[in-house]
């Protein structure tokens, strides 16, 4: 699964600066609050703006690639996060940095989306594989964002957004020295072709499923750093642990367990784990010791439901890989909009109450996806039948990168 070609390392390298990214602001939430006078909602809508333009960008992002081929699009999307984050940090204003946080919402919704089918088009290896390696850099992205967002943050809440931006500007020559030119091939996608794979029940249920468990996701992610208090090196560093954890687990703990336990009962613990340690939190908020744990905790079910998830996604409907991922981005992203300004409200009237809300949907979400356990089911024993086909290389079985 490691041997792979450059062009699928430098990919991967800028999904890793890209994922950043959702991490980056956790440790300097609570600087800028201090700094511009703001409360938690509306700091946290640095997250709801970025997610919210990124879910409906995501019904673009076939529309762009299939047209202007997958390079073109990514560099689209690289030029767009550099701009969006550099500007962001140069703001005076919460409305300002939420402004061009929606700016880098956009150029992450082009470069993400794309970048998923190119890796999985280029890979060699099995698609499940190619999903791994992806979400590898998701892991390793998400736990180096609030280490990098700690240290920079610790001399000015400004400087993890300008390191984006020059991260993301050596990523964008990495791609444009890299990757081949990738004319539009194959049929061109359509705007609606997302909201029409909707239809298809276990796609809808799987997007919900994951709606509902961004709840409990970005209440994590967006509410912790203001009732744990510390400075941006200590959110940092802790969030930095629970991103070790989710990526070491969805990389090797989670083809484990998916095989020895299938799809569907992995993603089931996965979510109740995550939803019986936002209810710890939820009892021990007072307490920073149960948040400092809880957060790292977390990050271990959180990477097993990542993988299985994406990987479910990808199979669980006869739809084109990239409109699929397309259409369930579109739907999650939703929950990601919502969740922190909800979590914020919520804690400005108490500390407890966002952790029980995020358990709550997170409980939910397990409720929903039971729906569909009939249509997930069938992705393991599909996988089972025909796994000769599923080792074959990426190149034959996995979607055109035009298609994306």
């Amino acid at each position: 699964m490691w041997r792979q070609p450059k062009t699928v390392w430098s990919v991967a390298f800028a999904c890793v600066i890209a994922f950043m990214g959702i991490g980056l602001v956790d440790p300097i939430l609570k600087p800028i609050a201090d700094d511009l006078g703001a409360s938690a909602s509306q700091v946290s809508l640095l997250f709801t703006s970025y997610m919210a333009v990124m879910g409906v960008a995501m019904l673009l992002t076939g529309w762009v690639s299939s047209r202007a081929g997958a390079k073109r699009t990514l560099l689209l999307g690289l030029l767009v996060i550099i701009v969006g984050a550099g500007l962001a940090g140069a703001q005076d204003s919460i409305g300002g940095i939420v402004a061009f946080r929606a700016v880098w919402g956009l150029g992450n919704a082009l470069f993400i989306a794309t970048a998923l089918a190119t890796i999985v088009s280029a890979a060699r290896g099995s698609v499940g594989q190619a999903i791994v390696l992806y979400e590898a850099a998701l892991g390793v992205g998400i736990a180096t964002g609030p280490l990098l967002g700690g240290w920079l943050g610790g001399h000015s809440w400004r400087w993890p957004f300008w390191g984006v931006s020059a991260l993301m500007a050596v990523a964008l020559v990495a791609i444009l020295t890299t990757l081949p030119a990738t004319p539009p091939s194959g049929r061109r996608s359509s705007i609606t072709a997302p909201l029409r794979a909707l239809s298809h029940r276990g796609l809808l249920t799987v997007g919900l499923t994951a709606l509902l468990y961004n709840f409990g996701f970005f209440t994590l992610l967006a509410f912790t750093p203001f009732p744990l208090g510390m400075g941006a090196h200590a959110v940092g560093l802790i969030f930095f642990g629970w991103g070790l954890l989710l990526a070491f687990t969805s990389v090797v703990v989670a083809p484990r367990l998916q095989r020895r336990f299938g799809t569907l009962p992995g993603v089931v613990g996965a979510l109740l784990g995550f939803a019986v340690i936002l209810a710890v939190m939820a009892v021990g908020t007072d307490h920073k010791p149960v948040l400092v744990v809880g957060v790292i905790l977390a990050g271990a079910f959180l990477g097993i439901n990542n993988t299985l998830i994406t990987e479910t996604v990808m199979k669980v409907s006869p739809v084109e890989r990239g409109v699929a991922s397309a259409a369930y981005s579109f739907v999650r992203f939703g929950g990601g909009a919502v969740a922190p300004w909800l979590a914020g409200k919520l804690g400005e009237r108490s500390i407890h109450a966002p952790f029980w809300v995020g358990s709550g949907a997170v409980v939910l979400a397990v409720l929903v996806l039971l729906t569909a356990r009939r249509q997930i089911t069938a992705v393991d024993r599909e996988h089972a039948t025909h796994t000769v086909d599923e080792e074959r290389p990426l190149e034959a079985a996995a979607l055109t990168v035009g298609d994306s």
